[in-house]
Formats: structure tokens, C-alpha cells, sequence
């Protein structure tokens, strides 16, 4: 069963990176990536605290669901260390992308995306779905540049949304 999900795994990602090649995609996908990094969550969170009416739950879910996901993320990441795809794979396969640690699983760009999606769909769920929808992208775009497989996609999207449900079920209650 672990081998077949493996293979499924490492074909999936292949499939990605071909098509990324094929369709150029590397460009998009760099500027996907950017957008899921932490500062471009705290100034929307910040604008909406300052703007917005349910800007202070906002806020308060963002920052509950991060202090949740962040931690697990680092005991999930250094206890599993799965090697990069674009640290085992020959050079000229993979994209000319240098990520910011050594190991693959969860990933944290996705992981963040998702906590991020997750709160807007409760405060504002008519952006919801849009919001899944960029989620879902960022974490394509980073098995586009050669730095994770699906299944830490996968993983990262778990972990955000339930770090998220948790965030919100403590502010609750």
C-alpha cells in the first residue's frame, strides 16, 4: 500500500513538473510562491483589523491558527525530513530554485495558504472559495518549481485547515 501511494506520489509530481515545463509555467508559479510568503498574511490581516468591521476576529483566527500550525509544521517537517525533490533528482530536471530549508513534508508554503483560506472562508465566506482556490494554487506552484511532492501538498493542506478549525474552535469557546 506505502509503495503504490509512493509511486502514485512521484508520478503525480512528474506529471506537474512536466507540464510546468511544457506550458512555461515557471514564471507564474515564482510569483505564486511569493504570494504565500508570511508578510503578504500580516498586512492583509493588519489592513482588515484597521478597515474592516470583522477585521479583529479576522485577525485573532489568523494569529491563533498560525501559533497551531507553525509548531507542527516544525516537529512534522524535522521528524519526518523527507529530502526535496529538488535535492535528489539530477541537476537540469528541477527548476534553478533554492528553497528555504532541507526537507519537504508538509508543506509550509501550502500549510500557510490553507490557514489562510480557511479564515477568510469563516469571516468572509463569500470569498471562500476563491480563496481555496489560491491555496490550491500556491501549493501546485511549489511542485512547479521542484520543491515538494503532492502528497506534501497534501499534507500541508491538512495541516492548515485543521490548524484553522482548531484556531476557531478555541476562539469559540
Amino acid at each position: 500500500m506505502l509503495l503504490h501511494l509512493a509511486e502514485l506520489d512521484r508520478r503525480g509530481f512528474c506529471l506537474l513538473l512536466f507540464w510546468g515545463k511544457k506550458y512555461r509555467l515557471t514564471p507564474m508559479a515564482l510569483k505564486l510562491s511569493a504570494s504565500g510568503n508570511g508578510p503578504a498574511y500580516l498586512y492583509l490581516a493588519v489592513s482588515l483589523l484597521l478597515l474592516h468591521r470583522d477585521g479583529q476576529y479576522f485577525f485573532n483566527l489568523l494569529l491563533a491558527s498560525f501559533l497551531l500550525e507553525l509548531p507542527c509544521y516544525l516537529l512534522l517537517k524535522n521528524t519526518i525530513r523527507r529530502t526535496r525533490p529538488c535535492h535528489c533528482l539530477p541537476a537540469g530536471l528541477v527548476n534553478d530554485f533554492e528553497p528555504s530549508d532541507r526537507y519537504s513534508l508538509p508543506s509550509g508554503h501550502t500549510a500557510g495558504a490553507f490557514v489562510f483560506a480557511f479564515a477568510v472562508m469563516q469571516v468572509y465566506p463569500q470569498l471562500g472559495i476563491p480563496a481555496f482556490f489560491w491555496a490550491a494554487m500556491e501549493g501546485g506552484s511549489r511542485i512547479v518549481l521542484g520543491v515538494h511532492y503532492p502528497l506534501d501538498i497534501a499534507a500541508g493542506a491538512v495541516l492548515g485547515c485543521s490548524s484553522g478549525y482548531w484556531a476557531g474552535q478555541l476562539l469559540q469557546g
